[in-house]
This record gives C-alpha cells, sequence and structure tokens, in this order.
C-alpha cells in the first residue's frame, strides 16, 4: 500500500461536473494498493496518517496532528502510484492491485478512517476520471509506504 499525503487548507474531487467530496484544512490522500496487502497494511496505515503530527502549533513548528486540528481527510484512489517507468517510456502497472482486489481494500481502508478521524472523511470515486483540486499548505507531502511483508517506508 502506498499513500501520498499531502497537508491542505482545501481540496476536493470532481467527477462530471459534479464535486464528489470536499475538505476545509485537513490531509488529501492519494492511495493506491499491490498486490497481497492485507488488513493488517490498512491497519498500520490509517493510524500512522491519523497520528502525524504535520500540523502547525501555536509556535509554527510542525507538532499537531489531525485530531489536535480537528481537519478532514479526502482519500482519493490512484492506481498509478504503483506506475513503473524504470523501462520505456510508457509505464506499467503491473504492480498495482486490480479492481477486483483493491475496491475492497479501498473501500474498508475509508471505513477504518471513518471509525477515527476527528473530522469529516470524504472521496473520490474508485476507477473514475476524477479531478483533483488542492490548496497545497505549506507545502507538506510525505509518501507512506507499507508492502505485504509489512516493510514501512516513509
Amino acid at each position: 500500500m502506498r499513500t501520498v499525503l499531502q497537508r491542505v487548507s482545501s481540496a476536493s474531487v470532481v467527477i462530471d461536473g459534479a464535486t464528489s467530496g470536499a475538505i476545509d484544512q485537513g490531509l488529501l490522500l492519494l492511495v493506491g494498493f499491490t498486490h497481497g496487502d492485507t488488513e493488517e497494511d490498512l491497519l498500520w496505515m490509517a493510524d500512522k496518517i491519523l497520528g502525524l503530527r504535520v500540523f502547525n502549533d501555536a509556535e509554527g513548528r510542525m507538532n499537531d496532528s489531525l485530531e489536535e486540528v480537528g481537519g478532514g481527510v479526502l482519500v482519493v484512489s490512484q492506481f498509478t502510484l504503483y506506475g513503473d517507468t524504470r523501462k520505456g517510456r510508457r509505464p506499467s502497472f503491473v504492480g498495482a492491485a486490480p479492481p477486483e482486489e483493491a475496491i475492497p481494500l479501498y473501500e474498508r481502508f475509508i471505513e477504518l478512517l471513518e471509525e477515527r478521524a476527528p473530522g469529516p472523511v470524504e472521496t473520490g470515486e474508485f476507477g473514475a476520471m476524477m479531478e483533483v483540486r488542492l490548496n497545497n499548505d505549506g507545502p507538506v507531502t510525505l509518501v507512506l509506504e507499507r508492502g505485504p511483508s509489512g516493510v514501512e517506508r516513509g
């Protein structure tokens, strides 16, 4: 499982001209799944994200988590996070989990965030062509990864 996390002052997802999900201050999560991702990986990722101290405290230091600021989360599925560009000019996506494997993982990940997040949890639509709009705050962007073997990166 791979996540690109961006701290935002606002973010939204638009599908066919209609807003699917929107948040004010919080985290935009671009999330991709690979073969063999498990419930344990989802739990680790949700807990890691919600506990990260990436928001500024009263002194302007990154000391506060989503809990302290009461921010929202916008989750967007993005299989292209597993694009392999080592060969040729066209990315290969063989590392991305197929929809029948990725959709249940995506839905469960959203459930875990909804159970734990202090603010709203909004989403895009799995497999849809989406326009993601965001106002980066900082900017603060992190890449988090946890593979099927439990290996953590980021």
